[in-house]
């Protein structure tokens, strides 16, 4: 069809079609609206994040596949890509053995703190009895290097009690291996396990998601016979440290439904982890109404790791953090497992630009640890070509199975009952700053030993049942002297 076009007073001007006047009458009156309606951007999340450099100098030996370095690497990227203007970076003080004998026993912290290197030969039975040795070896600096860490996870989850944090990020925790009279899978100090009772106490249920390959373990003992706190773990199962995390592992007594444990098998790719992982969490906010959530983010997930057996890229794994992010709950993201150094530091950092809602350039930037990434330069990683073990029906009777299971705490939601009784603690607080590394950094000095479970009745009560988790010296004397 043949056009009339003419100039007019200076504008090329044409016979319109119908529907070309229609959609041009459309994006005139949307262009209007806009305009007269600008669009209201969401307010962003403030972001918290604890570091320690102190923690990445400690060595677990030449042989052991955990190097607290990573850290280091993990936190230079993190500022190379000038993430650090986006959030408060904070440096907590190392936990108090008052603050880990909420939930480890005296006689494990007492020992802890004590042995050195030099008196191993002497104590041979006790290493056996606390389980150190080849997997959590005694180092330089042990019980510092886990004080280091159970602290500034303790902190962080004070930030969110006090809403001064949206976010808290300690990309040194996730140790949720530990349990309450030994050390665990190179985890001494559950951290995990003190962030969530220090969450209990303004949250009336916390739901804990482990992304690592290797199962929570000591997390969902700590937590098996509560519905105050759900576990949810998607890790590898089978012939794997630490052998627990069996799909019928459900909780026991007012915890029964409150476990959940997704086992996978080796080379799940992006959309098979990121479609299962979707489902069962969206399931379990809906059924569980979850005030808190912890995420542990388990880098040997990631495809190449030495001790993994996963095919996820860097990408794809933060699509499940983004997931999570969106649930616009309180959020503790922690670290984990995680045994190749710059996968470590390319899956961390980009984690730390999706909690900051920040886009970063996939071309690594330059800094000290460049050469670590060679030849590509790159922050994502391509995919092995390796065997999906974990077929569609096998991933969809999981599914079904772990469905059935939540459907126990739909029909009988018991953890909605707290909502009756349960009453918030008020935090006092002392701020001190202080200078480091040339980077202002804040102490945050909450005065938790005067406020630890500051109403035993009402709180641990409800926590005494809990395995592995009985009232500790510090909380009798407190009774007593009540």
């Amino acid at each position: 069809m043949m056009l009339n076009i003419h100039m007019e007073k200076g504008y090329l001007k044409r016979d319109l079609t119908d529907s070309q006047k229609e959609n041009l009458i459309y994006y005139r009156e949307k262009q209007l609206k806009e305009v007269a309606e600008p669009k209201v951007e969401k307010k962003s999340k403030k972001v918290a994040y604890f570091y320690n450099s102190d923690i990445g100098y400690y060595d677990l030996g030449s042989n052991h596949p955990l190097k607290p370095y990573r850290l280091r690497m993990t936190h230079t990227l993190i500022i190379e890509y000038e993430l650090g203007y986006h959030m408060d970076i904070l440096k907590a003080k190392p936990a108090t053995k008052l603050e880990l004998t909420q939930f480890h026993s005296d006689e494990y912290i007492n020992f802890l703190s004590s042995i050195t290197p030099d008196k191993v030969q002497q104590n041979t039975d006790n290493l056996i009895k606390y389980n150190l040795g080849i997997d959590s070896p005694v180092f330089d600096g042990v019980y510092n290097y886990a004080t280091y860490i159970a602290g500034a996870s303790i902190e962080a989850a004070a930030k969110l009690n006090q809403q001064k944090a949206d976010i808290a990020i300690n990309w040194a925790g996730g140790q949720h291996n530990a349990k309450k009279n030994e050390a665990n899978g190179c985890c001494y100090i559950n951290d995990v396990v003190l962030a969530i009772l220090e969450l209990l106490r303004v949250h009336k249920r916390v739901l804990y998601i482990s992304m690592d390959v290797h199962h929570c373990n000591g997390v969902e003992e700590a937590f098996y016979t509560t519905n105050r706190v759900f576990t949810l773990s998607f890790h590898k199962y089978g012939n794997v440290y630490p052998g627990t995390g069996h799909i019928e592992d459900i909780g026991l007594d007012e915890g029964k439904g409150y476990s959940v444990n997704c086992p996978l098998q080796d080379g799940i790719d992006d959309e098979s982890y990121q479609q299962i992982f979707k489902e069962i969490v969206e399931k379990v906010n809906e059924y569980y109404k979850p005030d808190c959530v912890v995420l542990q983010c388990g880098a040997d997930i990631i495809s190449g790791d030495k001790l993994g057996g996963f095919n996820i890229t860097i990408k794809g794994q933060g699509e499940c953090v983004k997931m999570v992010r969106d649930l616009d709950l309180p959020l503790l993201v922690l670290g984990g497992g995680g045994y190749s150094l710059k996968n470590v530091a390319r899956t961390w950092t980009y984690d730390t630009a999706i909690l900051t809602n920040r886009e970063i350039n996939d071309v690594l930037p330059i800094h000290e640890y460049i050469n670590y990434y060679y030849p590509d330069y790159k922050l994502d990683i391509q995919p092995k070509n390796m065997n999906n073990l974990n077929t569609k029906q096998y991933l969809k009777t999981i599914k079904n199975t772990i469905f059935e299971n939540l459907e126990m705490i739909h029909k009988n939601p018991t953890h909605l009952d707290i909502d009756k009784t349960f009453k918030k603690y008020e935090y006092k607080n002392i701020n001190i700053k202080k200078k480091e590394d040339n980077m202002t950094i804040e102490e945050d000095n909450d005065d938790k030993l005067d406020n630890i479970f500051i109403n035993p009745e009402k709180i641990y009560s409800e926590l005494s049942q809990i395995k592995y988790c009985e009232s500790t010296s510090w909380i009798n004397s407190q009774n007593k002297n009540n």
